[in-house]
C-alpha cells in the first residue's frame, strides 16, 4: 500500500466539483493520500479582527474557484459508477488558527432571527496537542476536528458548485466523520475524482451560525478502499457510536425521510429484516440528528449505535 502527499498549490487547488477535472493523483485502492488543505475560504492567514482583508490564495479563476478550496481530485484505479469508494478518516492535526462567523448576510437562520445586519466574528487560537480552541474573548471549546467536505462530482457534465452536499458527498459537514470512521460515498464516475477541504476545527449538529470553526488543516489522512460489490446511492459512515446514513434536501423534512430510508435498507442488509420491522424497531433504536441548516440543501443524519438491537 503506497502512501501519497498532496499540499495546496495551484495545481492540486479548485473550486467547484466537475466530472471533467483531471486527476492530479492516481492511488490503488488501498493507498493512503495525506491532505494538507486551505481554509474554505482560500486563506493563507487568520483573518484580522481589525478589519484588514485577508490574504487569499491567488491566482484564481472566478469562473471555477468560486467554492470551498478543495485539493484533488484524486483517481481511484479500477473505480467506476455502481461501485462504493470507502474513504477511511485517519489522523488529523488542524492548523494554528480558525474563525467563526454569525449574521450579516441574508442566510435564512439570520433572517428568522433578525441578525441580517448584525455581523459578528470569532477568531480562535487552535492547539492540537491539548485539544482546545480559545478565542479572543478567552472562552474554550474542545477540538473534534473533521474535514466539511468530502465527495467527488456527480455524473452530469458540467461546473457544480461545492456548497450543496449530493449523493456522491461534498459539503457534508457531518461532525462525527473525525479520525477513526469510515465514509462510504457511491461512485458516479470513472475513476471516482475525489476532492477533499473545507476543515473544521469543532462543530455542533446543525452548523446553525452557516460556519464551524472554519480553519486551515496541517494533515488529514485518508484512505481510500473500494468495494466494487457494494452498490448504495447515498452516503453513509461507520462512526464511533456505530452506523449512520446521510439524507440532502432543500426541505428538512424530505432530508429526514431519505436518511430514514437509507437507514432502513442498512438495517436490512445488517439484520436480514424487512423494511417494515426495521421500521417499527428504528422507532426505538435508531436517533435522527440535523447535520446542518446552513448549505442550502439541509442535511439529516439517521444514527444506529451498535449494540442497539441484539
Amino acid at each position: 500500500m503506497a502512501f501519497h502527499v498532496i499540499k495546496p498549490e495551484r495545481r492540486t487547488l479548485h473550486g467547484h466539483f466537475s466530472r471533467d477535472l483531471a486527476p492530479i493523483l492516481e492511488v490503488a485502492s488501498g493507498d493512503t493520500v495525506r491532505f494538507t488543505t486551505l481554509d474554505c475560504g482560500w486563506g493563507l492567514e487568520p483573518r484580522d479582527g481589525g478589519g484588514e482583508p485577508q490574504r487569499t490564495f491567488e491566482p484564481r479563476d472566478p469562473e471555477l474557484d468560486f467554492g470551498h478550496a478543495l485539493c484533488g481530485p484524486v483517481a481511484i484505479i479500477g473505480a467506476m459508477p455502481g461501485m462504493t469508494l470507502e474513504v477511511q478518516v485517519g489522523q488529523i492535526r488542524t492548523g494554528g488558527w480558525g474563525w467563526t462567523e454569525a449574521g450579516g448576510w441574508d442566510h435564512e437562520v439570520n433572517r428568522r432571527l433578525g441578525l441580517v445586519e448584525d455581523a459578528y466574528r470569532l477568531h480562535w487560537d487552535l492547539d492540537d496537542d491539548r485539544e482546545t480552541a480559545t478565542n479572543q474573548h478567552g472562552r474554550i471549546v474542545t477540538l473534534r476536528p473533521f474535514m466539511g467536505v468530502m465527495g467527488m462530482p456527480p455524473s452530469e457534465p458540467g461546473v457544480h458548485p461545492t456548497s450543496p452536499p449530493r449523493p456522491t458527498g461534498g459539503n457534508i459537514d457531518c461532525k462525527e466523520l473525525v479520525a477513526g470512521t469510515s465514509l462510504f460515498l457511491p461512485v458516479a464516475v470513472p475513476g471516482g475524482l475525489f476532492s477533499t477541504g473545507d476543515g473544521h476545527g469543532a462543530q455542533g449538529d446543525g452548523e446553525v451560525s452557516e460556519t464551524a470553526i472554519e480553519c486551515p488543516i496541517e494533515l488529514c489522512d485518508l484512505t481510500f478502499i473500494l468495494h466494487p460489490e457494494l452498490a448504495i446511492t447515498t452516503p453513509r459512515a461507520r462512526i464511533r457510536e456505530g452506523w449512520l446514513t446521510l439524507g440532502f434536501h432543500a426541505d428538512l423534512n424530505e432530508a429526514m425521510f431519505l436518511a430514514l430510508d437509507a437507514m432502513l435498507d442498512l438495517m436490512g442488509e445488517l439484520h436480514g429484516m424487512s423494511r417494515a420491522e426495521a421500521l417499527a424497531l428504528a422507532g426505538v433504536a435508531v436517533d435522527l440528528r440535523v447535520t446542518q441548516v446552513a448549505n442550502g440543501v439541509k442535511g439529516v443524519h439517521a444514527v444506529l449505535p451498535d449494540g442497539a438491537i441484539r
